[in-house]
C-alpha cells in the first residue's frame, strides 16, 4: 500500500531460479487466482534481471570501456562543468535508450495484454521521457556538485561530497510531491464530505494531523490500486488513488488510510530519508578507495575525481551499491509494513475491512500469492497478502477474536 515505485510486488527488481516458497496461508485464494499471479509475475522477474544486466553493462562500458573514451573526447574543449553537464545526460540517456525495448514490453505491451494499462503509446512515451528528463537533470545536478568539489578539494573531496549528498536526499525528501509527483499525476482533495471527515477523524485518533488526503488520477495509466505516503514537514501527504476509491468502500478506504497514517506516525518516512543519508555517506566511502591515484582511475581513464570522465564509473558503482542493498532494503521495508498494518488494526479495530482489502488488493493488482524465496528476500518490500492476512489473524485472535465483527467481503477471481 505504499509508493508504486515498489509497491506493487517488486516485479521490477530481481528473479532467482528455483522451486516457489509458500509464505502465509494460501487457502485465503482460490488455487486459479495463485497461479494466475504467479504466471503474471514470472515473466516479468526475468526481464527485471535482464533489465540489471543490460543497466550495469552499459554503464561498466562507458566506465572502463572505448565507449566512454569516445564521448570522453568528443567533449574535449567544454570547460569543466560544461563536460559534466554533457557527459551526464549522456550517461543517463544511453541506458535509457538501450533498455527502452524490454521497458516497451514490461511497461506497455505486457500490461496492455494483461488488461492492466489504460494509456495509449502516446501517453505511455510520454511517461517515459518525463522520467528521463527528471532522471538526467537529478544526475547531472548531483554530478556537478561531485566534480566541482572533487575538483576544489582533491585530496579531501569526500568531507564536502558526504554532507552535501545528504542535503539533496534530504532536500528531495520535501520537494518531491510538490514538484515531482505533479508531473505523473494531478492531485485533488478528497471529494466525498463524509468521507472525508471520518478520516479527518482517524487522523486525529491516530495522533497524526492531516491537512488533505489527496486522489491521484491513477485511472489515466492504470487499472492498479495503491496509496501512499511521502514528504516531509509541511509536504507530507497521504495519496489515495482513484482507482482504489471506486473498488474499495468506505471501510476499506479507512482501513488504507490508517495504514498510511501508521507511516506517518512511526516516522518511517523521516527514517527512510535518515537512512538514505547515511547509505549516501556509504558510497561516498566506498567510492573514495578507488578515486585515489594509480588504483582504478587508470582503468577509467580519469585524472582524479575531479575529472568528468570519472561520472559513469560513480553510477555504476552507485547501481552496484544498490543492488547489494537491496536485502537489507526490502528486509526493512517489509517490517515498516508489517508494523502499519498492526497500526491500522489497532486504530480501526476492523479485521473484516483488513481481510476484504488485502484480498481485493491482491486480485485487482495480481500480486505475487506464491514467489520464489531468493525474490522474496530481495526484492520484495511488501509481505505477500497472505502473509499480512494471516499476521492479522493472529493479531485478532491474541485479543480473543472480538474484532472480528462483521464477515469479510467475497474476492472473486
Amino acid at each position: 500500500m505504499c509508493p508504486a515505485g515498489r509497491a506493487e510486488s517488486a516485479t521490477g527488481r530481481l528473479r532467482v531460479l528455483g522451486a516457489p516458497t509458500r509464505a502465509g496461508p494460501l487457502e485465503e485464494f482460490t488455487a486459479e487466482q495463485v497461479d494466475r499471479a504467479r504466471r503474471y509475475h514470472r515473466p516479468l522477474y526475468v526481464a527485471a534481471l535482464a533489465d540489471l544486466v543490460v543497466s550495469l553493462g552499459t554503464l561498466g562500458a562507458l566506465a572502463f570501456g572505448s565507449p566512454g573514451d569516445r564521448v570522453n573526447r568528443a567533449l574535449d574543449g567544454l570547460p569543466w562543468w560544461g563536460r559534466t553537464l554533457a557527459f551526464s545526460a549522456i550517461v543517463v540517456a544511453v541506458p535509457f535508450a538501450v533498455r527502452l525495448p524490454l521497458s516497451f514490453w514490461r511497461g506497455h505491451v505486457r500490461e496492455k495484454a494483461w488488461g492492466f494499462s489504460a494509456q495509449r503509446l502516446r501517453g505511455w512515451a510520454a511517461d517515459r521521457l518525463k522520467g528521463f528528463a527528471v532522471g538526467a537533470v537529478l544526475t547531472a545536478t548531483a554530478m556537478v556538485g561531485f566534480v566541482g568539489l572533487a575538483r576544489v578539494l582533491p585530496r579531501a573531496w569526500p568531507l564536502a561530497v558526504a554532507p552535501a549528498g545528504a542535503a539533496l536526499v534530504v532536500a528531495l525528501s520535501f520537494v518531491a510531491p510538490v514538484l515531482l509527483e505533479p508531473l505523473f499525476n494531478r492531485f485533488e482533495p478528497l471529494a466525498d464530505p463524509e468521507l472525508s471527515e471520518s478520516l479527518r477523524t482517524l487522523s486525529e485518533k491516530a495522533g497524526v494531523p492531516v491537512r488533505d488526503v489527496l486522489v491521484a488520477d491513477a485511472s489515466r495509466r492504470t487499472k492498479k490500486e495503491n496509496a501512499y505516503v511521502s514528504g516531509l514537514g509541511r509536504t507530507r501527504r497521504v495519496v489515495v488513488y482513484d482507482t482504489l476509491l471506486t473498488r474499495g468502500g468506505a471501510r476499506e478506504v479507512r482501513l488504507v488510510v490508517a495504514h498510511e497514517l501508521g507511516h506517518r506516525r512511526l516516522r518511517h518516512v523521516a527514517r527512510g530519508t535518515a537512512l538514505a543519508v547515511a547509505a549516501m555517506a556509504v558510497a561516498v566511502a566506498v567510492l573514495w578507495g578507488p578515486l585515489r591515484p594509480h588504483a582504478v582511475l587508470g582503468a577509467t581513464g580519469a585524472a582524479g575525481p575531479g575529472d568528468p570522465r570519472v561520472i559513469p564509473f560513480v553510477l555504476f558503482v552507485a547501481t552496484a551499491l544498490q543492488v547489494v542493498g537491496l536485502p537489507f532494503e526490502s528486509a526493512l521495508s517489509r517490517r515498516w509494513e508489517s508494523a502499519a498494518d498492526r497500526f491500522s488494526l489497532e486504530l480501526t479495530g476492523d479485521l473484516a475491512a483488513f481481510v476484504a482489502s488485502h484480498r481485493g488488493l491482491a486480485v485487482s493488482n495480481l500480486l505475487d500469492l506464491d514467489p520464489p524465496r531468493l525474490a522474496y528476500v530481495l526484492a520484495f518490500s511488501h509481505p505477500t497478502p497472505p502473509e499480512r492476512i494471516a499476521a492479522a489473524r493472529r493479531w485478532a485472535a491474541e485479543r480473543g477474536g472480538g474484532e472480528l465483527t462483521r464477515p469479510p467481503h467475497p474476492t472473486t477471481a
